[in-house]
């Protein structure tokens, strides 16, 4: 349904600003189709939709991390990418183009990471290993973009954003610090010009 949806609006005489938000409210198909697959099999999925838990230590390898020094440490990585902005010469954004940068951007990061981290990951990692479910919806999150019209090879490269949500994902054991993280991306994505 999704693919047929996005080739349906394709012929509406719509922007191509709103053909991109279309495409992505038609993952609500592919999310429906999940969620319905998985209440039929009677399986249970764990969703990651609780808040992180503040007082907790994120482990890694050879140290551990308070949590919140852990979420500040992404939240920087991730503004990194209005870097750019600081050098471009002539920056213009009218209403409407912020205005579709912030909508564009809320509808993604959380439909995205409902389906590939809160859904796709808790589903594959209860019949998976943990490294091939992030592996797998790491993968799939990134050939996705293909959909809005960004070349493979570009796409593949997004799937190491699916790698950095899944380890915030699991390691905070909540999806919502990976949404805000994913907004941020895709905001400073379409101010650099680079969605569109």
């Amino acid at each position: 349904m999704f693919q047929i949806g996005s080739n349906y609006f394709i012929e509406w005489d719509l922007s191509k600003k709103m053909k991109i938000i279309v495409n992505r409210v038609l993952l609500l198909f592919i999310i429906g189709g999940l969620l319905l697959s998985v209440l039929l099999s009677k399986q249970r999925v764990f969703l990651f939709a609780s808040l992180p838990d503040w007082q907790k230590r994120v482990v890694m390898p050879q140290h551990s991390i308070q949590l919140t020094y852990f979420l500040m440490f992404g939240l920087i990585g991730s503004a990194t990418i209005f870097v750019p902005l600081l050098f471009a010469e002539d920056i213009s954004y009218t209403k409407s183009f912020v205005i579709y940068g912030i909508v564009f951007s809320i509808i993604n990061a959380i439909l995205e990471e409902v389906l590939w981290r809160g859904i796709m990951l808790s589903h594959l990692k209860s019949s998976l290993s943990t490294f091939y479910a992030v592996f797998i919806t790491s993968i799939g999150f990134g050939l996705l973009h293909i959909s809005v019209g960004i070349p493979v090879v570009i796409s593949l490269l997004f799937s190491f954003g699916g790698f950095f949500y899944a380890f915030v994902v699991l390691k905070t054991k909540s999806i919502y610090p990976a949404v805000v993280f994913h907004f941020i991306i895709n905001l400073g994505m379409v101010f650099n010009g680079w969605i569109f």
